[in-house]
């Protein structure tokens, strides 16, 4: 027979169950929106892309033929494809490699005690929250062999103004000057706040300790600066493969293909030869390189990194 103590616990052990319930419903109808949200315009499509990949579809018919993975033998035993993944990887090499460069570089003369610092950082910035088609569009004049700057410039020594954008061995290049110029200014303002966080201590024992300006960059600020280079090198890596506007608007993946990376590639097979198959095949692939490559980066560089 129950006593009364066993009843107070019961009772107890059901109130705690009901509260319970009360916060997971609670949690539910806070969270539920969000979750809905992010599975209709996160998930859903990239599922609903990994299906197109398997199909053969004009975007207009009412009916897709599904044709397996005979899109992805298509674009992996073409030249096409593989030529794009070439240009992809030389163009993100590029990107990366001189944004971070160049980032650095600019964030130790702007960690100086300079006059008008502050515009100086501004004026860096700037170009990182400009619109792509607006750059694309300011370059094109510079660009152009007749009457931009690049001709006043190549003549003051001596020298032609190549045809950046009709040249096939320019194209590229050209886009990855716009692009650094784009994205330097978001790395150097990434890296100043990372040298503007070192410890002071460790500078001053080093100077007290004999060692040059090159030993204490090389000994100390890099290594305490890589948490921030390891940000930059996953985000940059990140961006790069999404690189589209100014390609759009300079030179339409042309001549020739010199310019088309796997994001200029997808959206021209997507949207002007409606070939919906291999585009979301090729987007499948980009996605799953990225993928592969964040996880990379996680697993291996992060080992390098000295968190203080």
């Amino acid at each position: 027979m129950p006593t009364a103590g066993d009843t107070a616990a019961r009772s107890v052990a059901r109130a705690r169950r009901i509260r319970r319930l009360r916060e997971y419903a609670l949690f539910l109808a806070f969270v539920a929106p969000n979750f809905l949200l992010i599975g209709i315009f996160s998930y859903w499509p990239v599922v609903y892309n990994a299906y197109l990949s398997l199909t053969e579809w004009d975007m207009i018919a009412p009916v897709k033929r599904f044709v397996g993975l005979d899109n992805y033998v298509d674009l992996f035993t073409g030249d096409e494809f593989v030529g794009v993944l070439g240009t992809t990887a030389y163009f993100m090499v590029g990107v990366v490699g001189g944004s971070l460069v160049l980032g650095l570089a600019v964030a130790v003369l702007l960690n100086q005690r300079l006059r008008g610092r502050g515009l100086v950082r501004t004026v860096v910035f700037a170009p990182h929250v400009l619109s792509g088609a607006a750059i694309g569009l300011a370059w094109l004049f510079i660009f152009d062999p007749n009457y931009g700057l690049s001709r006043f410039l190549f003549e003051l020594v001596g020298a032609a103004s190549p045809a950046w954008l009709t040249d096939s061995d320019w194209a590229l290049p050209a886009i990855m000057i716009v692009y650094l110029w784009k994205n330097v200014g978001f790395c150097a303002i990434v890296y100043l706040a990372g040298l503007q966080n070192l410890p002071r201590d460790l500078y001053e024992s080093a100077a007290l300790d004999g060692a040059g300006a090159w030993r204490i960059f090389r000994r100390i600020t890099l290594p305490l600066l890589s948490p921030v280079t390891f940000f930059l090198v996953v985000t940059t890596i990140i961006s790069s493969f999404q690189a589209f506007d100014v390609i759009a608007v300079m030179t339409d993946g042309g001549p020739g293909g010199a310019t088309t990376i796997l994001s200029w590639y997808v959206y021209d097979k997507g949207f002007i030869a409606f070939q919906a198959g291999p585009a979301a095949a090729g987007a499948v692939v980009m996605f799953a390189i990225l993928l592969a490559v964040t996880l990379l980066q996680t697993r291996y560089l992060e080992r390098k990194v000295h968190y203080r």
